[in-house]
């Protein structure tokens, strides 16, 4: 049963990508950890193949229509990659399973991850819930050298990407529409076409570094699949659907997961506890 929950959530994930580019891989995490039983370090890798695997089917329905900007999104993808391969390659090996061990509790590597996830999502949720534009940001945009600023948040993106599996869409959409003047479907395009490159390399790192790894294929592929079908949805509804009123109620759904997160790790589970 909760395999078929965690399914149904699937399809979600991938209209999620195909309505606003971005926020189907801050959902995966959860499903996978709280529905479908995986450990938060399986989890993480997991996510960067379900999310660059969706991505990459949506960017396709995306290029098709001309609504990609690779040059930008090399630009982009290029300090994300690097970021991404030296956190999987060198970072995520040194941190032990053990993190802090007391009398009192021991934090597990799995809990510390669900935690830095758990704030993830809350700073993304007021990324998301925000109004996109006001008259300082105007100014600060006019101010800043666009290409730097995203070459920096690039690297920002293969960072969060390569600790936590998230493909950044929450970050990487404001920055294409704010600061590269992209507008919201062409955004949406070009944020898959990054997504997709920094996950699937993130997960092919996680898989060659990790020889405890055990990877459950038929989990994999058969969520991957449904979240494709549902990207698909997603890119058919986005033209019926106004983006901004789904943007925010997406965002505080956002939030209540936080929070929920947040609760779950320090206060329903007693105390951390390793899930692999």
């Amino acid at each position: 049963m909760q395999e078929i929950i965690g399914y149904i959530l699937a399809s979600l994930i991938g209209i999620s990508l195909g309505l606003i580019g971005g926020g189907g891989s801050i959902l995966t995490i959860p499903v996978l950890v709280l529905v479908m039983g995986i450990g938060a370090t399986t989890a993480t890798a997991y996510s960067l193949f379900i999310v660059g695997f969706t991505a990459f089917v949506g960017c396709l329905t995306y290029l098709r229509k001309g609504l990609v900007d690779t040059k930008i999104g090399i630009w982009f993808a290029l300090p994300s990659l690097i970021a991404v391969f030296l956190v999987r390659k060198f970072l995520m090996p040194l941190i032990p399973i053990k993190i802090i061990e007391t009398v009192d509790f021991t934090l597990y590597k799995d809990s510390l991850l669900m935690l830095i996830f758990a704030a993830i999502m809350l700073i993304a949720s007021f990324f998301i819930i925000r109004d996109k534009k006001t008259e300082e940001t105007k100014s600060v945009n006019q101010a800043l050298n666009s290409y730097f600023f995203v070459f920096i948040i690039g690297l920002g993106v293969g960072v969060i990407t390569g600790i936590v599996g998230v493909g950044g869409g929450f970050m990487i959409i404001p920055t294409l529409v704010l600061f590269l003047k992209l507008e919201m479907k062409k955004a949406v395009g070009t944020s898959l076409f990054i997504i997709a490159i920094n996950s699937l390399l993130g997960f092919l790192l996680a898989d060659l570094n990790n020889q405890a790894l055990k990877i459950d294929w038929k989990i994999l592929i058969t969520f991957s699949v449904v979240a494709s079908g549902g990207i698909f949805v997603g890119s058919y509804l986005s033209n019926w659907i106004a983006g901004e009123k789904l943007k925010k109620g997406f965002g505080y759904f956002v939030l209540v997961m936080a929070c929920y997160i947040l609760i779950h790790e320090l206060f329903i589970t007693n105390k951390f506890i390793n899930q692999n």
